[in-house]
């Protein structure tokens, strides 16, 4: 446990109840966290981790821009809503496709560790940051079902810090679906 990853671990812990609680400050306090993180993650070889925490940097700045928009008036907040059943199902199969694309390059061009998992984790990571961007309540059943996975890595990796902080993340994930959901038809002032 290096002072990097307990610092990426307390300011990912606050961004991410920042998220739930629907507040304007878990995006820099995102950028933050994701930074350290990909220090982190490089330092253990899981690359594609690493990446994501760059690409996450530019994710975190496109949420902070949407959420800065107001919703159907200035004094409401951008509302939460849902993503239809055809749009899902494209997504989680492009998703698919892209973890296997991902790890098999990862697997045959890199030293990476757990290639495929890593890949998958990575790339249904942004699929759940793109749609928790955009206020898609769905964003928070994708985040469980990714960080369960993230657990299970970080404990092989022997990060259990990481691996704390993201079984941190599934309660904070279901308090965030619980938040969303309350307020899926009751838009919060801005």
């Amino acid at each position: 446990m290096s002072p990097l990853e307990i610092l990426g671990f307390v300011l990912s812990v606050i961004a991410v109840w920042l998220t739930a609680r629907q507040h304007i400050w878990c995006w820099p306090i995102g950028i933050a966290s994701v930074i350290v993180y990909a220090v982190v993650f490089i330092d253990v070889k899981l690359y594609s981790d690493a990446a994501l925490q760059v690409i996450y940097i530019f994710l975190q700045a496109y949420g902070w821009t949407i959420w800065l928009r107001t919703g159907p008036s200035p004094a409401v907040q951008r509302p939460v809503n849902r993503i239809p059943g055809a749009s899902a199902a494209l997504l989680l199969a492009a998703g698919a496709a892209a973890t296997g694309a991902v790890g098999y390059m990862m697997a045959t061009r890199t030293d990476a560790a757990l290639p495929y998992w890593d890949a998958g984790t990575t790339v249904f990571s942004l699929v759940a940051q793109w749609l928790m961007a955009r206020k898609v309540l769905e964003c928070w059943g994708l985040w469980i079902v990714v960080d369960v996975v993230y657990v299970g890595i970080y404990l092989a990796k022997n990060l259990r810090l990481t691996a704390l902080l993201y079984g941190i993340f599934i309660a904070l994930a279901w308090y965030g679906w619980q938040q969303w959901h309350s307020d899926l038809h009751n838009p919060r002032p801005a």
